[in-house]
């Protein structure tokens, strides 16, 4: 038996196309254009990479992208006043601060700085606690696109047994909160859980994210579960030549997708689902401001 693979980037497209007709509608019948501002402190060469695709998918979509560079030894006030500016820009529906911030910066207290609706990060103690009441809020977007991909596949997880590896205010708790709040049966595991591999063993939904290069080996996995790989770990790739590297999740994926019955690759799995939620969420968050039905399926 092989897994059927859930190809994230065909269903981010899928999901960017659902953006972009929204995007289209509030235009020409509201005459809202979706605003997402970017901001990105110092010289980061990934999250550079990252600002730019985030930038070029937002036009793409129809969306207005506005970016904010600041140098690397921006001071807290300064940083402060630009957020509160944003937050203050009607025209602005979602925000973003990339991270990691330079280690000067408190990212917490500009996290929170981040007015609670324009969070479309979903990282603001504000959207935690709604998530955790099962509240609207804005949802983190790696565990959401997770989700929409589960969906997608499942229809219904009502009743499901599913295992979070990993407990990271990014991914591990927001995740397990989502599929609790989809009537699941949720098991948080994590570096210290005892008899990790029974653990996992009995779960209908695994949910890797715990940063560890093919952490998650095929006997793991029961019969038939369905794998969602998070992790995103560059490993040397001497077959490739000297020197060279190549990505790997946090799930062995040949013997796994021999066992599992749908698995997400890496690349190409969850990764593409990042940035099309990201889109999601600021047409959300957008619809939310000006008091108008939220996009169906494009949110939790």
């Amino acid at each position: 038996m092989t897994a059927t693979v859930i190809d994230g980037k065909a269903f981010a497209a899928k999901v960017r196309a659902q953006v972009a007709e929204h995007v289209t509608k509030l235009k020409e019948t509201h005459g809202i254009t979706p605003g997402l501002a970017v901001v990105l402190v110092g010289e980061d060469p990934a999250s550079q990479v990252y600002v730019r695709s985030k930038g070029k998918m937002t036009v793409e979509v129809g969306m207005n992208s506005y970016e904010h560079k600041l140098d690397a030894d921006t001071s807290e006030a300064d940083l402060l006043a630009v957020v509160d500016k944003l937050n203050n820009d009607p025209a602005v529906h979602g925000i973003l601060v990339q991270l990691p911030l330079p280690k000067h910066l408190d990212s917490d207290l500009v996290i929170n700085s981040i007015d609670p609706a324009k969070d479309v990060d979903g990282f603001h103690i504000s959207n935690v606690g709604l998530l955790g009441t099962g509240q609207k809020s804005m949802v983190p977007c790696t565990p959401l696109g997770s989700l929409m991909m589960l969906r997608d596949h499942h229809g219904s997880l009502s009743g499901m047994d599913a295992v979070v590896l990993g407990r990271s205010n990014i991914v591990g708790k927001p995740m397990a909160q989502l599929l609790l709040n989809d009537s699941c049966t949720v098991t948080i595991a994590h570096s210290r859980t005892k008899n990790l591999a029974d653990v996992v063993r009995r779960a209908d939904i695994v949910v890797a994210a715990v940063g560890r290069p093919q952490m998650v080996p095929g006997d793991w996995i029961k019969p038939g579960a369905t794998v969602i790989d998070v992790g995103i770990n560059r490993i040397d790739a001497p077959e490739k030549g000297e020197g060279k590297t190549r990505l790997v999740g946090d799930v062995d994926y040949d013997p796994c997708s021999k066992v599992a019955g749908a698995i997400t690759p890496v690349p190409g799995g969850v990764g593409p689902m990042t940035i099309a939620c990201l889109l999601a969420n600021t047409v959300t968050a957008c619809c939310r401001a000006n008091g108008l039905s939220e996009p169906e399926g494009l949110t939790a």
